[in-house]
């Protein structure tokens, strides 16, 4: 990428001038999403983009012809004055820049800078001083979201350890004093609870896993429409009536090759959701469709679609849109809030895609695909 700079003596005409590199592409200072601030080697700055304006509220011709220092008057969160400290053009003849790094601007603003020290030898005097600027408006929303994470946890266990404690305390104690029944019943409850601290740890892996990239995909063939039949046997031995469920396979389905444990995370999480938050008969429809982009033609990838609706009130329209966020929870009934975050990234660690909406009974309708297909190293 090239980027054309004004010399020293028309810093007060021009910002920036587009430039042509070498594929000829022609870039503007103000095209970039970045602030961009460029100073010359008497440390007069002779380039201020649009971006830079806005991170910093200092207009552009205020800044253009000003020293690096009073066009960008920065401190470290100590208050130390940034360029005072790092001193480009006198410091280190071997320095290359700065690495990205919180700093304040005036009234105690952070703003993300990183710097680059462009020399035309090697050990040469330092000829232009390159700057970039960025908010810090995503980060804060990673660490608000983070922070939300660990507040959820220690929520979640909070309750469960409790009264582990408290029931194993009261056993050990007086132990003697309860009736088998009693016993029972407690250490019963224990292992509930334990069940639940057990689910929310790998509820917190899986998300670990999700956003590092780091998920595991270990494929083989998988029988779907069996899948879906073990978890609905689970449901109706749990007290469902087994007339809460209605399963629509379309036969001669592609042969799927996918992770087995995921796939069964997956249709449990959905089938929960819909008996738990839904309402009347909760339909799994299981068919061949297309993964492929337009999802017609002989070269689109196939795939298999698994459609799960419920009759209930359904989801309303404005909260389709967090549905798949972390913490977004249908109702009061339970439940982290994680469950359809980690059920989308399984999906599209697979290659697949999810998506929500309203079903013909009225309730929520989700709807995943995923492609099928040996893995490239059995073809």
């Amino acid at each position: 990428m090239a980027v054309g700079t004004s010399g020293p003596s028309d810093a007060h005409i021009t910002s920036a001038r587009p430039s042509t590199g070498a594929a000829g592409l022609v870039v503007d200072p103000d095209d970039l999403p970045d602030g961009f601030v460029v100073a010359d080697e008497t440390g007069r700055v002779i380039c201020f983009n649009a971006a830079a304006a806005r991170i910093t509220a200092t207009p552009r011709a205020e800044a253009l012809g000003r020293s690096l220092e009073q066009a960008l008057p920065l401190e470290d969160l100590k208050g130390r004055r940034w360029w005072s400290l790092t001193d480009p053009y006198g410091g280190l003849a071997t320095r290359v820049g700065q690495p990205e790094r919180n700093l304040l601007l005036p009234g105690g603003r952070e703003v993300l800078v990183s710097a680059r020290y462009v020399r035309e030898a090697p050990t040469g005097p330092v000829s232009r001083v390159v700057v970039c600027l960025r908010g810090t408006e995503a980060r804060r929303r990673t660490e608000r979201s983070h922070a939300e994470l660990i507040a959820t946890v220690a929520h979640e266990l909070r309750s469960p350890l409790t009264s582990v404690k408290g029931f194993t305390a009261t056993l050990l104690a007086k132990w003697e004093r309860f009736t088998d029944d009693q016993k029972r019943l407690m250490l019963e409850t224990v292992d509930a609870d334990a069940g639940r601290v057990t689910r929310l740890i790998a509820e917190l892996l899986d998300i670990s896993r999700i956003d590092s990239g780091r998920l595991e995909v270990r494929r083989q063939p998988v029988d779907i429409a069996a899948a879906v039949g073990r978890h609905i046997q689970a449901h109706t031995a749990a007290g469902q009536s087994p007339d809460r469920f209605f399963v629509r396979v379309q036969r001669r389905l592609p042969e799927l090759w996918a992770d087995p444990d995921k796939i069964d995370q997956i249709l449990g999480n959905l089938l929960e959701n819909a008996v738990r938050h839904g309402e009347g008969t909760v339909t799994i429809d299981v068919a061949p469709a297309s993964a492929g982009p337009g999802g017609t033609g002989k070269d689109s990838v196939k795939g298999t679609a698994v459609t799960v609706s419920d009759e209930g009130p359904g989801i309303p329209e404005e909260s389709m849109g967090r549905v798949f966020t972390r913490f977004w929870r249908g109702s009061k009934r339970g439940g982290t809030g994680l469950g359809l975050y980690i059920v989308k990234g399984i999906v599209e660690a697979h290659g697949g895609t999810i998506t929500v909406g309203r079903g013909p009974g009225g309730g929520a309708e989700f709807r995943f695909i995923l492609p099928v297909g040996a893995p490239a190293y059995l073809s």
